[in-house]
């Protein structure tokens, strides 16, 4: 016995420990390891604790950027920079001379309580943590097609002390498409088809532009053709305008020629404005000539006065001046009021002398 005893001593001592994960404060870190499976060794722990806990772990990820709650690069400000994991102010004050380095890898956290995950995270390795003292369980050894499979298992679930039935669609769909996994990618789809709730679809759509690259932007186009839901295909082409896909503007602007709802044509064009693409002043143009919609035709006035000044600006004294619709004319004066240019000033001073 008493040899038995000193060999698993020895074993114990040979075995390393993990260090856990390195930028986390104010926490009682324990490690875990994923071997047996992520969702046996998550499901064991938020069912063994009745307080509230974060469970968390790390996956690669493509993000060229840091993920984090508040960033100092706006401010440039290197102290300020972190995420305070739990209370009302998200950022973190921190001493550290430089950030950590970029990793490639995302944490995905949970905070569980009661049994149950009320609160989802995604945040980069480079991002310091406050656990604001609750206790941080970190699990090893995790296989991201694992984790992209649990994490769906909470879509539908009400966030934790949400008002109006608000769910954890949106932290889901964010945590899943910044896995490198090509799971990540079929998980999205599904959330994204036919039959599913039309919050998700959206959640899904946006972060399929945002996050997931060409195969992101194939599905958005066809959905963008084949939809039978307005709503979603106008809330595609907002998310087309995240996708740094150069056939992305492309998309857009076939929606604002083709698509046979004159709002989702609108739209298209007011998007198709904040894309900054040099194809949109030629296009906004083509729907105020061509478009057979005067509602249309208004909102392409108005995607006119979102272009940078020096496109916009000329093109709204055009229409104003020759525009055959007496209604197009008179919605470009308004936007022209509104945009205090000397230009425009000019441009009614000359009208009024006539």
């Amino acid at each position: 016995m008493q040899s038995c005893a000193l060999v698993a001593a020895a074993l114990s001592l040979a075995t390393p420990v993990p260090a856990g994960p390195q930028g986390v404060k104010n926490a009682r870190i324990e490690s875990r390891s994923a071997a047996s499976g992520l969702a046996t060794a998550v499901k064991a722990e938020w069912a063994s604790r009745p307080g509230p806990a974060w469970i968390g772990w790390s996956v690669p990820t493509h993000l060229e950027h840091s993920a984090c709650c508040w960033s100092s690069e706006d401010t440039g400000d290197s102290r300020c920079r972190g995420c305070r994991l739990d209370g009302r102010n998200g950022s973190v004050w921190t001493d550290d001379d430089e950030p950590l380095e970029r990793s490639g890898r995302v944490r995905v956290l949970l905070r569980a309580e009661g049994g149950r995950v009320g609160r989802i995270r995604a945040v980069s390795e480079d991002c310091p943590l406050d656990a604001g003292g609750l206790p941080f369980v970190w699990i090893e050894d995790v296989r991201p097609a694992e984790s992209v499979a649990l994490l769906a298992t909470f879509v539908g679930q009400p966030k934790d002390g949400s008002k109006g039935g608000k769910r954890l669609d949106g932290a889901v769909t964010m945590a899943i498409a910044f896995h490198v996994d090509p799971s990540a990618d079929a998980a999205l789809e599904r959330f994204l088809a036919v039959g599913q709730p039309l919050e998700l679809r959206k959640q899904a759509a946006f972060w399929m532009g945002q996050a997931r690259g060409e195969r992101g932007y194939q599905l958005l186009k066809r959905v963008v053709r084949e939809d039978e839901d307005r709503r979603l295909r106008e809330h595609v082409i907002f998310a087309l305008t995240q996708s740094r896909e150069p056939k992305a503007v492309d998309t857009i602007i076939e929606a604002a020629r083709r698509d046979p709802d004159a709002h989702v044509r609108g739209q298209a064009l007011f998007w198709l404005a904040q894309t900054a693409s040099r194809q949109a002043p030629g296009a906004i143009q083509s729907a105020l000539d061509d478009d057979p919609e005067i509602d249309v035709k208004k909102k392409a006035v108005f995607a006119l006065s979102q272009l940078p000044k020096d496109e916009g600006l000329p093109l709204l004294i055009g229409v104003a001046k020759s525009h055959r619709s007496h209604e197009v004319r008179k919605q470009a004066m308004f936007w022209l009021g509104q945009s205090g240019d000397p230009r425009a000033l000019a441009f009614f001073e000359d009208v009024l002398k006539r």
